[in-house]
């Protein structure tokens, strides 16, 4: 009796999660007039596309794809590389400061990014990348690698030393060592680290809407904040809106489940 009450509560929950999704997916395919005769909760008559065409024509949105694509990407592999080469300084090298070095890096990921835009503004016009898409990739990068490093350094803190020691007597350099052996068995982690910053970086909001002010930078999430307040788009435009903004996301994670569930498995089992 309890394992069927778990299952319907389960049940339950999945449905209360996933009826914001289901809601948006289902008047992104209505048409204006059937939103406004039957509701949100109404089921369409047909697959009414126009909705979807009109945002993406508006926006460009192959246009804003590409540029979060490029600077989740960028980002992503980026942070990753990053942190492993902090962490290995850190976990293995054992540099002096270690602890102070992990406690900067704590507050940093604690840091909310209203309190770095004035400095990061003026830093961007300074420098001449203000609205270009490679300040706010190494915004990100460093913010992304702040987490990686705290947490790479903890794991690379227990990698066993024998295995590093071996390696220093057949004649392994440090670099050697790291891209080796260290990487290689690591790869489950920064597997989910790689997915992880990703999708973090592809939901900013604040930082690309302050840096990125021209249509031809402004990422996904950026023109969908935008367009929420343009009196020309209806109920079921911005549902499409909304629709095509979580598509990517939600197939880019389809695409790597298996490599992020292998990652988590691979931890909680060491």
């Amino acid at each position: 009796m309890r394992r069927y009450s778990l299952l319907a509560a389960l049940i339950v929950l999945a449905f209360v999660m996933l009826f914001p999704f289901l809601l948006v997916g289902l008047n992104a395919f209505k048409s204006p007039a059937e939103y406004s005769s039957g509701g949100p909760l109404a089921l369409p008559d047909g697959i009414y596309l126009d909705g979807i065409v009109a945002f993406w024509d508006r926006v460009d949105f192959t246009r804003k794809l590409w540029n979060s694509l490029l600077i989740s990407g960028c980002v992503a592999v980026g942070a990753v590389a990053l942190s492993v080469l902090n962490a290995y300084a850190l976990g293995i090298g054992r540099v002096r400061g270690r602890l102070w070095i992990l406690v900067v890096f704590l507050v940093a990921n604690t840091l909310p990014q209203e309190a770095l835009v004035y400095p990061l503004y003026y830093l961007a016009k300074q420098v001449g990348l203000y609205d270009s898409r490679l300040f706010v990739i190494l915004i990100f990068v460093v913010i992304q690698a702040a987490f990686g490093t705290y947490l790479l350094s903890a794991v690379l803190g227990r990698f066993p030393a024998e295995i590093l020691e071996a390696a220093a007597i057949d004649g392994a350099s440090k670099w050697r060592a790291l891209w080796r052996i260290v990487v290689p068995i690591s790869r489950p982690t920064l597997s989910v680290l790689l997915i992880f910053f990703f999708i973090w970086t592809w939901n900013e909001f604040f930082l690309p809407l302050v840096f990125l002010i021209s249509n031809d930078n402004q990422t996904v999430p950026v023109a969908l904040g935008v367009l929420q307040g343009d009196r020309l788009m209806d109920a079921t435009m911005s549902s499409a809106s909304a629709l095509l903004g979580i598509v990517p996301a939600v197939v880019f994670f389809l695409i790597f489940q298996r490599t992020l569930t292998r990652g988590i498995t691979v931890g909680a089992i060491k």
